[in-house]
């Protein structure tokens, strides 16, 4: 839990202020700055999936140490080179970092969690949130003296992390991600070529990971749909700002504030594959305050002009917030049950690589929809898609749930031998 809102507290007290430096203080191209960012992001989802096998064969203790010192080095370099081809690296190397600690965090919380993993994976989410809250707040404080001092805090908070992951973390036995320790050891000697033909021939787990493409593209509008739509009608301002600030306080604060007690109520109401599809549907509904909005006239300014621009969107990161809090520690939960509790790490790392090429996908059609409601003057265009992107994946998952699919562990299999 420490770990998580840590590197959360490190990575957002940056990430939101890297652009305006690259662009800003070091004078570099739109299209350099989007390079930069693009290759953190790429390297990341890109190797998600090696992050994964790696937590799985080498332990998970080894890929968490190893992702902070990372991480440590290149928020490090990120505030003191300015030449491109080491601003390339620092980039990838945050990225990387990602890849490695994610998995192996997620899988190291699964297993010493054992039964209890819904109400783990609610906790970690709170910790999520805050560390998300927080980071920005720091960051700007320490922006507003010199960017080169928010990546050197930044970075220095990740080598604190480091020592005191090697220090405290207890490293996690041969067998403790699932099976015995003479199973654990087959795992290590079977090959990486045939774990991945496990996982992927892994149907049900497949299944899921692409109907939860939905969860994260529509999770995703609070960092690009919703503040596009406060700046179109309230303007670049301090209003507008303040309205963005509003939408981001509402949206951690009451993940913060109420994540435990709706996981509570739903576990004991429903099954892990309803709570999924109803967090999906509460989802694709939180786009319906920003559809009626644009029935309403827009006012020509003053207060009317900036509560339109401020309250649906708003609403909508409250509904998106609670539809997370419903379906995210079932999530987790369900992949490790869909893994039957082998190569867990792998299926978290799989499944976040499907899951970010499915958000880099649906963020280009989102913006396209965007673009094209300013275009022809139809504002309800985006709207509508994500509302029926919503209802689409809450009735896959309900399938999924319906057919036993989500419920279903899959058998351990043997390990078969390296091949030559």
């Amino acid at each position: 839990m420490v770990n998580q809102f840590t590197i959360n507290l490190g990575f957002y007290m940056l990430m939101p202020y890297l652009a305006g430096h690259l662009s800003g203080t070091l004078g570099l191209a739109g299209w350099i700055v989007g390079l930069v960012l693009g290759v953190r992001n790429f390297s990341q989802q890109g190797m998600f999936l090696v992050g994964g096998t790696l937590a799985d064969r080498l332990g998970c203790k080894p890929l968490i140490v190893a992702g902070c010192v990372l991480r440590t080095a290149g928020f490090a370099m990120l505030g003191l080179v300015d030449s491109l081809p080491a601003l390339l690296a620092a980039s990838a190397a945050t990225g990387l970092a990602g890849a490695l600690f994610n998995p192996a965090v997620r899988a190291y919380l699964a297993a010493d969690a054992g039964e209890r993993r819904v109400e783990a994976f609610a906790l970690f989410n709170v910790y999520y949130q805050a560390g998300i809250l927080l980071g920005p707040l720091v960051g700007m404080v320490l922006t507003g003296v010199d960017f080169r001092v928010t990546c050197l805090v930044s970075a220095g908070i990740f080598a604190v992390l480091s020592i005191v992951q090697i220090r405290g973390l207890p490293a996690r036995r041969a067998g403790d991600s699932g099976g015995t320790e003479t199973e654990a050891a087959g795992k290590r000697r079977e090959s990486v070529l045939s774990q991945w033909r496990g996982v992927v021939a892994n149907r049900p787990f497949l299944l899921f990971s692409g109907a939860m493409i939905g969860f994260y593209v529509l999770q995703f509008q609070v960092y690009l749909a919703l503040p596009m739509e406060i700046r179109r009608l309230g303007g670049d301002g301090n209003s507008g700002t303040a309205a963005v600030a509003l939408l981001f306080a509402v949206s951690g604060l009451s993940t913060i504030l109420f994540q435990t007690r709706v996981t509570t109520w739903c576990r004991a109401r429903m099954e892990p594959g309803r709570a999924l599809t109803l967090g999906l549907l509460v989802m694709g509904a939180a786009f319906t305050p920003l559809l009626a909005g644009t029935a309403v006239p827009v006012p020509a300014g003053g207060a009317a002009l900036w509560l339109l621009a401020a309250v649906p969107p708003t609403l909508a990161a409250l509904l998106l917030a609670l539809g997370t809090m419903i379906a995210y520690p079932f999530e987790m939960d369900t992949i490790v049950r869909l893994s039957g509790d082998r190569l867990v790490a792998t299926h978290y790392g799989l499944f976040n690589t499907i899951c970010g090429v499915g958000i880099t996908l649906g963020n280009l059609l989102i913006g396209a929809a965007l673009d094209a409601a300013r275009a022809a003057g139809v504002s309800a265009l985006p709207w509508t898609a994500l509302l029926v992107l919503g209802l689409a994946c809450s009735g896959a998952l309900y399938g999924l749930h319906r057919t036993g699919r989500l419920a279903r562990s899959v058998p351990r299999a043997r390990p078969r031998p390296a091949t030559a």
